[in-house]
């Protein structure tokens, strides 16, 4: 059954086109993560699917409505987690949540959900008290207590630490057995990658590549060899390669849709001379060489797109 459906959803903007000619499709209880450059028309979208934003043309249907013209009905069956959201500071953790609890008919218990985000030592301090960590934590409680059908999570892990991001994971791996469907957008390719079911790019408004994680890298036939120079071994000593080594900081690195030959040439090249070569590896393409390649530019920064006027 399918959850989300998009077709043919432009948005403009003046003389600037947003979302130029947008197609996809999310099935009930997937995990479906929208990944993008800043400004290609990821969180225009978002806001069209969640019914805070008109679109120009194209249909949608979330959850058999048009979020258009769904009203409460629609809202009802739906979560949203924003990158930032402001809350009333004196409120403790679980008056906020019980707050929003009451804004639903299907409803989650307070303690259950506190206790899910991982604020358990937490529900009775005040929300100024909160770390930024916790905040986010509190954002994905008041989404997720009206029990939603889909949630919409927006940059889900910024500012967490690696503990209480490998917990967010757990989350909504939980969420999926439970066949909530998640719309997740994220600057994080590991996150997508762990997360998602399916992945979709999208580049100054176009959808570029959908898939699941492994099949976008399987379509990069190209692989990666690593590795270190030998002690007293200049890069120009190195034997003619199937790629240009590049440095990357930690050492050197080049792409070859021949992997085999490259190996022989530099492991020849290093016994024929008594030589070890430090960290070599050969990888295929990860969905983050994916991304850089489709759109040029590094993934986890951390930011997001935005709308010129702003999410609601």
């Amino acid at each position: 059954m399918t959850a989300v459906e998009v077709a043919g959803l432009r948005k403009r903007y003046g003389d600037l086109v947003a979302v130029d000619d947008l197609s996809f499709r999310i099935e009930q209880g997937e995990v479906f993560a929208l990944l993008g450059p800043n400004g290609a028309g990821k969180t225009t979208t978002v806001e069209i699917l969640e019914g805070h934003r008109r679109r120009d043309a194209g249909d949608v249907r979330v959850l058999g409505y048009d979020p258009q013209t769904g009203g409460r009905e629609f809202r009802e069956r739906i979560g949203i987690v924003l990158q930032e959201a402001g809350f009333d500071e004196d409120f403790s953790v679980r008056e906020l949540v019980r707050l929003h609890r009451g804004l639903y008919p299907r409803r989650l218990g307070v303690d259950e959900v506190i206790d899910q985000v991982g604020l358990t030592d937490k529900r009775d301090a005040r929300v100024k008290t909160l770390s930024g960590g916790q905040r986010r934590r509190l954002d994905l409680a008041l989404g997720l207590v009206g029990d939603p059908e889909l949630l919409f999570l927006d940059e889900p892990t910024t500012g967490f630490d690696p503990s209480a991001r490998r917990r967010a994971w757990e989350l909504v791996e939980g969420l999926r057995a439970l066949g909530t469907t998640v719309l997740l957008t994220t600057h994080y390719m590991d996150e997508a990658e762990h997360l998602a079911d399916r992945v979709g790019i999208v580049v100054r408004g176009r959808l570029v590549a959908l898939g699941t994680p492994a099949e976008l890298a399987a379509g990069q036939q190209d692989a990666v060899v690593s590795f270190r120079l030998p002690a007293g071994v200049a890069a120009a000593d190195l034997p003619p390669l199937d790629g240009v080594p590049v440095a990357d900081g930690l050492g050197w690195e080049l792409t070859t849709p021949r992997p085999t030959a490259t190996l022989h040439a530099l492991t020849g090249w290093a016994l024929e001379r008594g030589l070890q070569v430090p960290a070599l590896s050969v990888r295929r393409p990860s969905l983050e060489d994916v991304y850089l390649r489709l759109t040029g530019e590094p993934a986890d920064d951390g930011g997001a797109a935005t709308a010129p006027a702003g999410r609601p």
